[in-house]
């Protein structure tokens, strides 16, 4: 059950309930876990529950994959029940510490948005857009966000478009441009009298709900299993007959590039990519009722750590390391010549 699914049609309490006690028994998935248990107690109304969560988290002793982003979704959901003045400071720590991430980015320019901040939000997303964005060719999917709300909030302030801007209106595919979309005097229209204005109001709203449904409807990227070294030649001495899928360690990552790729060019978005290890999948071909040397049960496995949470963005962000754990960056190990 996702997060978005309406309060009629979903006790969201029960929901976050039963994410906390499935984080129990993966607590290498807690942290995905309870991010979205939290996301359903905000649902619900109870939002100082959905705070003692993210504090929960961020006190973590073992630590956070994403810590950013818990801050950010902790400041927006205190701004919403009273507590400005710290949501304020959170927003300003997450902008300090400039993530690679651009989910916290637009978590945060979201909430101050939301509170008519629009000059704040405005530099808000223009810093992540110029921190994850600058000298790249091509923003992976998972920066649209930021590049739309950033037109979205340009738009309300009434300021000129920029290369940025002219970048989000052509990643949108949508029939209704992004400009129309964003139009400050689309209001207007909703207390018209005229059929006109109605019609091509509701127009605008099927574009924007299936722009929103095309987002939701890949919720986890499409993800390429990666085995880290000892972890594959462990998978291999075990079950022998899965050499015929990864002939060489060199090989596997080269042909997870390979793939990423290919999947890239053709224009599939939200690519990454999971580790696995052996005893996660052997708990995995358990739960199938299957024996782990069947190498059909592989993407199977890695479309599940995903949904977990599990993968990591593919390709990695301007200087970010190597999915492949080279200990290098992207671009001086895989993604040479990309």
């Amino acid at each position: 059950m996702r997060p978005d699914t309406p309060a009629e049609n979903v006790d969201h309490a029960a929901e976050a309930a039963r994410l906390e006690r499935t984080a129990g028994l993966y607590p290498e998935d807690a942290e995905a876990l309870l991010v979205r248990a939290a996301a359903h107690l905000e649902l619900s109304g109870d939002r100082p529950s959905a705070t003692k969560l993210y504090d929960r988290l961020l006190s973590s002793p073992d630590g956070l994959e994403n810590p950013s982003l818990v801050r950010a979704l902790k400041a927006s959901n205190l701004w919403e029940y009273g507590h400005e003045a710290e949501a304020r400071a959170i927003i300003e720590g997450v902008r300090t510490t400039a993530p690679r991430d651009p989910a916290p980015w637009v978590i945060v320019a979201e909430a101050l948005e939301s509170h008519d901040e629009l000059e704040a939000a405005q530099e808000t997303f223009t810093e992540g857009a110029r921190l994850l964005l600058s000298d790249v060719a091509e923003p992976p999917y998972t920066t649209h966000p930021l590049l739309y709300g950033r037109h979205r909030v340009r738009r309300m302030l009434g300021v000129p478009h920029d290369d940025w801007d002219r970048l989000a209106d052509t990643l949108h595919s949508m029939p209704v441009s992004l400009d129309e979309l964003h139009d400050p005097k689309r209001v207007w229209s909703l207390g018209s009298d005229d059929p006109a204005d109605l019609e091509a109001e509701i127009s605008r709203l099927r574009a924007e709900l299936g722009a929103y449904r095309e987002a939701l409807s890949r919720p986890f990227p499409v993800a390429m299993l990666h085995w880290p070294a000892g972890e594959l030649a462990e998978l291999l001495e075990a079950y022998p007959s899965l050499s015929a899928e990864y002939p060489s360690y060199e090989e596997h990552l080269a042909t997870i590039e390979a793939a990423l790729r290919e999947l890239a060019s053709s224009g599939t978005p939200n690519l990454g990519v999971v580790p696995g290890t052996v005893p996660s999948y052997e708990a995995f071909a358990a739960s199938e009722g299957a024996s782990p040397s069947d190498a059909t049960l592989l993407p199977q496995y890695a479309t599940t750590l995903a949904a977990r949470g599990r993968a990591v963005a593919w390709p990695p962000q301007r200087g970010a390391a190597c999915w492949c754990g080279s200990g290098r960056t992207y671009g001086e190990c895989h993604g040479t010549n990309a």
